[in-house]
């Protein structure tokens, strides 16, 4: 069945609200279900013609929430109930097969049904890809790391340990958060709220950004901020760290208080290029 198919029917039924049919919602969200996991649809797609470089596929969203109207809550427990889980029927984890070229070491990793996972992606435990998302071809998800609901994670990635790249279902029409190809994302850092990270940059362990998070960008002296609804988005082969910037108005003044910011300090070059190969030898 195309895609055209399958997103007509996705609008078709949440247009229908609380008319649509149960059993046609959960028959449809399976299909969808089936693509986002063989990677042929994608809650956002690149766009050269949009500021981001990104567009949100509206429809893809609004199938995942149906998926969570029309399941129902069962018991999905592990070890004939020694592990109690309870979760709606319509979201299962997903399992792969040996062929795919999908590395998923033991140790308490969870890939729910309906994320991609490109071939040659390395889930070191544990770790967690929710619903919707999209992993790019080489890329890593290091121990402790999240790749939340319909984040999109280019090829040859490192997510390092603890990372958190969150979330974003609704609303439908926001952009999720987007990870470019051959980005560095150290341990420790959240992204969230839709913020995009182009191509080749690397987040230093511990930065925090968010789709409002203003960026002190030190080597072309100005600071970046999302315009016009737009979300944050990271230049090609920037090089954020933590850092602050001193409290202006109010006490915080007198009590000499910073507040945390990130800073882009550089942008890649052959001696950074040269650090980040230290990941392959992990490989």
């Amino acid at each position: 069945m195309s895609t055209e198919t399958l997103r007509q029917d996705v609008e078709r039924l949440w247009a229908a609200g609380a008319e649509a049919s149960k059993d046609e919602g959960r028959e449809v969200f399976a299909r969808l279900r089936v693509a986002l996991s063989e990677g042929r649809v994608r809650s956002a797609s690149p766009d050269p013609s949009s500021p981001t470089g990104w567009v949100v596929n509206s429809w893809v969203k609004q199938g995942i929430l149906l998926g969570f109207r029309f399941g129902d809550l069962v018991d999905v427990s592990m070890d004939h109930g020694k592990w109690p889980f309870f979760d709606k029927d319509t979201l299962p984890l997903q399992r792969f097969a040996s062929t795919s070229g999908v590395r998923i070491v033991p140790g308490g990793s969870s890939v729910r049904d309906g994320a991609h996972l490109a071939k040659g992606v390395i889930a070191i435990p544990p770790m967690y890809v929710n619903i919707g998302a999209y992993v790019g071809e080489g890329s890593m998800i290091d121990s402790h790391a999240l790749v939340g609901s319909c984040a999109q994670i280019g090829a040859r990635v490192h997510l390092s340990a603890a990372a958190q790249i969150g979330g974003v279902i609704e609303p439908v029409g926001a952009l999720p958060v987007i990870i470019e190809d051959d980005v560095l994302v150290g341990g420790n850092t959240g992204i969230y709220e839709g913020a995009v990270v182009k191509a080749r940059a690397v987040i230093a362990a511990g930065t925090i950004l968010t789709g409002s998070t203003p960026v002190y960008d030190l080597p072309n002296e100005r600071i970046i901020r999302p315009e016009n609804g737009q979300p944050l988005v990271i230049p090609e082969g920037a090089v954020v760290v933590p850092g602050a910037r001193a409290v202006t108005a109010g006490p915080g003044v007198d009590w000499k208080l910073s507040l945390a910011t990130p800073v882009i300090v550089k942008y890649r070059d052959s001696r950074t290029d040269t650090r980040t190969e230290l990941e392959r030898w992990i490989r």
